[in-house]
């Protein structure tokens, strides 16, 4: 994990606040691993395809039986600095409500017509592990993946079924999807059935994996996406880490260094609304700049500078619409495979 790896979380321009703590007063460690969440639960899921909220029926797939699978994995929503604890219950009501109505009403559903929707509940870990992990931190976080892998190895045990998969997630969301993938897909069997790794809100290099590939078009399958968005002309003094990562423009998806306003097709507003049109994009040095977004609410935005936490819905129509088209590319180059390998056989 990267040190400077910041989990924000502030989908909509919602203003939930959060800042990195210090924490050399904090004792409250995570328990042990031993206590292993048992996803054979449907209760230990916020989404299975059978059990989607009301909030997200309106983007499900049509027709899931026949669908590409999406397993999600929320940022960050365990913020304040009153909060003692290093990782947050499974059972916590608060949590739980942040992640049926905030991080998958505005961040998962940007999928939710590409394929059906798993997403765990995992015992996340507190931003303040991203800057203390020596102190707590790596073992907060590491407890917060265990969980992860479980429900994704529960996953493709009981639910996959051989069918293709897009992973998808934000800030400490992506960086649990980076450790899957190089967990069960990077130079494995199961990249066959890589549609897609969308992984923004992380630092990452183009060689982050050994066979799994930066995606530079906009229908390329089998790699990984990520990007990390700012404010046009953000004091690059305080955010020297993205330095040299990768980024996508996630309006164009390739590595178009600007993109007009016109082309951006929409982001996701805490009122439901759709805003496209929003802002121009400009791609530099590990990062995503965007002008102050044209919206009726945009006097809300002056004061920002780091947009990190509405990475997945300030492009929210972007990333639709792209998933689809990687979901139909990936299904046709299956069927040439299917044909190629026919045609060998006789």
């Amino acid at each position: 994990m990267k040190r400077q790896i910041l989990s924000l979380f502030f989908v909509g321009f919602l203003f939930l606040g959060c800042k990195v703590q210090n924490t050399n007063n904090v004792t409250e460690l995570p328990h042990a691993f031993s206590n292993a969440v048992d996803y054979s639960s449907s209760g230990n899921w916020a989404v299975l395809p059978e059990n989607y909220p009301d909030n997200l029926k309106e983007y499900a797939v049509e027709n899931p039986q026949d669908s590409i699978d999406v397993f999600y994995v929320y940022p960050t929503l365990i913020v304040s600095d009153k909060d003692k604890r290093w990782n947050v219950p499974l059972n916590d009501s608060v949590q739980i409500n942040k992640v049926r109505n905030i991080a998958v009403r505005f961040q998962g559903s940007a999928w939710g017509s590409s394929g059906s929707l798993y997403v765990p509940y995992y015992r996340q870990a507190h931003i303040r592990s991203y800057s203390n992990l020596e102190n707590g931190g790596t073992t907060a976080l590491l407890m917060a993946y265990s969980d992860v892998k479980a429900a994704f190895e529960y996953y493709l045990k009981h639910y996959n079924h051989g069918r293709g998969i897009i992973l998808a997630g934000h800030s400490q969301g992506s960086t649990h999807i980076s450790y899957l993938l190089k967990d069960f897909f990077d130079g494995k069997p199961l990249q066959n059935q890589l549609v897609a790794a969308y992984i923004p809100g992380v630092g990452l290099d183009k060689n982050q994996f050994k066979t799994i590939p930066l995606m530079e078009t906009p229908d390329q399958t089998g790699g990984f996406v990520t990007w990390n968005t700012f404010k046009k002309k953000f004091d690059q003094k305080n955010y020297k880490w993205y330095k040299g990562k990768v980024v996508i423009n996630p309006v164009t998806w390739d590595t178009t260094a600007m993109a007009p306003r016109a082309l951006h097709k929409g982001f996701l507003y805490s009122n439901g609304k759709m805003y496209a049109n929003s802002f121009d994009t400009h791609t530099d040095n590990g990062v995503i700049w965007i002008s102050t977004p044209h919206f009726p609410y945009r006097y809300l935005t002056v004061a920002m500078r780091n947009y990190h936490s509405g990475d997945v819905n300030l492009f929210w129509e972007d990333i639709r619409e792209n998933s689809l088209l990687r979901v139909k590319t990936f299904r046709a180059n299956k069927k040439k495979s299917i044909h190629a390998e026919e045609a060998r056989m006789n």
